[in-house]
């Protein structure tokens, strides 16, 4: 069993569930030459990367550490790449995995989607279709992701707990959907009437937000959100 590690970020940064502030990829591919070649573009387009050569190393990574996207080679040694895959998800492992394979039949893709991959390319590929999809599927999985990375810690959505070094705050359905709001798009700024319409619908004015940050830095603090100067509101900077 091989595998590498990429040192750029860690999970560890707020405890030992906390997601890190770049995303990260598990590469499973055998050809050094490919993996070399991928592990540098994905370093370099800003994620962090995390390299297994065979399905045995894949199987131990995708089981013990946290990932945002997988790209899964099918030829892989040890154990076969869809047979790796079917392990993860009978383990309850959900990132999703892109299958990067030279076996492009239609029955070929089928099978990788069966499997329970969310998307499936065929070698020889394009590296600017490849990133596009890995950051399609980031979008999609972060718009239903239960735990969102914080400036100090992690929001757990389904407990509306923010969890920190210190401890833990309990947050209000509409504290949660606020802060979940700016964490799932943490680039993004939010004027306030985008946040009425996803958050408070049933809002009078826009004076709800401002209620509402004020709420969650008291019981955060100021840093959690910031304010862009007549732009509107964005989650504050995440350490990692």
């Amino acid at each position: 069993m091989e595998q590498t590690r990429r040192t750029t970020g860690t999970a560890d940064a707020v405890g030992p569930a906390a997601r890190p502030v770049l995303p990260r990829v598990l590469l499973v591919e055998d050809d050094r030459s490919l993996a070399g070649m991928l592990e540098e573009i994905l370093d370099s387009a800003g994620y962090v990367v995390e390299v297994a050569r065979d399905g045995q190393a894949g199987l131990h990574l995708g089981l013990t550490r946290p990932y945002d996207v997988v790209v899964l080679d099918r030829g892989l040694p040890a154990i076969e790449g869809l047979d790796l895959l079917a392990r993860w998800r009978g383990r309850g492992v959900t990132v999703p995995v892109l299958v990067l394979s030279a076996l492009g039949l239609a029955r070929d893709r089928v099978d990788g989607l069966d499997a329970g991959a969310e998307d499936y390319l065929t070698k020889p590929f394009d590296l600017d279709e490849l990133l596009a999809r890995i950051r399609a599927l980031l979008r999609r999985h972060s718009d239903r992701a239960d735990t969102l990375a914080l400036p100090d810690g992690r929001l757990v959505v389904s407990t509306r707990a923010v969890v920190t070094a210190a401890g833990e705050a309990h947050l209000s359905d509409r504290e949660c959907a606020l802060l979940a709001a700016l964490a799932r798009r943490p680039r993004r700024v939010f004027s306030r009437a985008e946040l009425v319409a996803e958050v408070f619908p049933d809002a009078e004015d826009e004076g709800v937000v401002d209620t509402y940050v004020h709420y969650l830095r008291r019981k955060l603090g100021r840093g959690t959100i910031r304010t862009v100067r007549g732009l509107g509101y964005q989650l504050g900077p995440v350490t990692p």
